[in-house]
């Protein structure tokens, strides 16, 4: 706070800030004025700074009478004070402090905020849907998307029908048991019946557009139980007829070690009384017979 003095015969002024819009919104990609207004001052030629305040982090926007970073190309100043911002983008959404120093007023600094918010549009949320869940069990279904400012809310489709959050106020859904939650874009049904088969698609929506998935079908059948009891009692039955095949295999010797066929060469044995030598002519072995008297 300051103090001002007023004495007889003299006229002191401040430096007063003023804007016509400290909240403006625009959507990404168009252009935006921050509106920073001289309201007073008795100096002629003051000094124009522009701040930019985001994540807790300061820099300059615009300082030494000229842009700052990335502004230098898509920002200029209007009417000496106003900030003027194109092709905003989501980076932009921040506070912006407009600070003007006049040296000849008694308060020689005054600042306004300027809160911008730049809105983005959803990116085609990405869905999933069970292709067949059988009748009596639970099924889940999600949509969501991350690029959308302000956060996406969401909807369900069947058949391009709404689906009703509150199944109850909804005739046609009251045969239907599921959840449904905006906000995380979750369709939950606790017990899917016939009557739940269908084309089903999710939009998601903020204050700048919406975005639709495409239909993925999701078909509810019935559980055979019967049949499944049937094949199991064939497989068992099969299984049965093969382990009994096994033991018959077996009893009757078929994965017994086969020998082999025809006579085994034996090496004859050595008689008693004969020397076996060796002779150049023959390249074998001859014998001879001795005798012991």
């Amino acid at each position: 706070y300051y103090l001002l003095f007023v004495f007889p015969g003299c006229r002191l002024l401040a430096v007063e800030l003023t804007s016509s819009n400290t909240k403006p919104v625009v959507q990404e990609f168009q252009s935006v004025e921050l509106s920073c207004i001289i309201k007073s001052t008795v100096t002629p030629d003051p000094r124009i700074e522009w701040k930019k305040i985001r994540d807790g982090e300061t820099s300059y926007v615009f300082f030494d009478n000229k842009m700052q970073g990335d502004f230098v190309t898509r920002a200029e100043i209007l009417s000496r004070t106003s900030l003027v911002i194109k092709n905003t983008t989501r980076m932009d959404t921040a506070t912006y402090r407009c600070e003007v120093a006049a040296p000849s007023d008694t308060k020689t600094i005054d600042e306004i905020n300027i809160q911008l918010t730049v809105q983005v549009k959803p990116m085609t949320p990405r869905c999933t849907v069970p292709k067949a869940v059988p009748v009596g069990k639970t099924a889940s279904l999600h949509c969501h998307e991350n690029e959308g400012y302000p956060k996406s809310t969401y909807s369900w489709y069947r058949n391009s029908e709404p689906l009703s959050p509150d199944t109850k106020s909804n005739t046609k859904f009251q045969n239907s048991s599921y959840t449904l939650n905006p906000t995380t874009g979750t369709l939950v049904f606790h017990a899917v019946h016939k009557g739940d088969t269908g084309r089903y698609s999710c939009i998601a929506t903020n204050d700048a557009g919406f975005a639709k998935c495409e239909e993925q079908e999701m078909e509810v059948y019935d559980l055979n139980i019967g049949g499944i009891i049937g094949g199991v009692l064939v497989v068992l039955a099969v299984l049965v007829l093969i382990t009994l095949g096994i033991c018959c295999a077996y009893r009757r010797g078929y994965f017994a070690n086969s020998k082999e066929s025809g006579e085994s060469y034996k090496t004859p044995a050595k008689p008693d009384g004969v020397n076996y030598i060796r002779t150049d002519d023959e390249g074998d072995f001859r014998h001879k017979s001795s005798f012991v008297i």
